[in-house]
């Protein structure tokens, strides 16, 4: 399993984890059904690693990814992304053969590309 963090990301997930006072949460980050395009990316924090979780160190994060999500963001790249439209995680991910608009959904590769309701 290959999933990396840039190095604003890391700096990004230290601050916030600082300012929940909490040195136990992990970075949570997985893929749900839904969005414009079938599948979207979560995030959150978590303290409880389940059984099956894949656990990454990221360099002072330990960031975990289900065991349905891995499939879906083995090779990707989270970063996060500073500019006039606001601030936000992006996440760069090979497995995606499309994207829409909002950047936080995907349809994997072999399945169509976006379709809206």
């Amino acid at each position: 399993m290959s999933l990396t963090l840039t190095h604003s990301a890391v700096e990004k997930l230290d601050s916030l984890i600082k300012e929940e006072n909490n040195p136990n949460l992990k970075f949570r980050i997985f893929v749900s059904g839904g969005g414009c395009s079938g599948f979207q990316y979560g995030f959150t924090f978590d303290e409880t690693q389940e059984e099956g979780d894949m656990v990454i160190d990221a360099q002072t994060i330990q960031v975990l990814v289900d065991s349905t999500s891995i499939k879906y963001l083995n090779g990707a790249e989270i970063d996060f992304v500073e500019s006039l439209n606001g601030s936000q995680f992006v996440i760069k991910n090979p497995n995606a053969a499309s994207s829409c608009g909002c950047g936080n959904s995907f349809a994997p590769k072999g399945d169509g590309g976006c379709s809206y309701a």
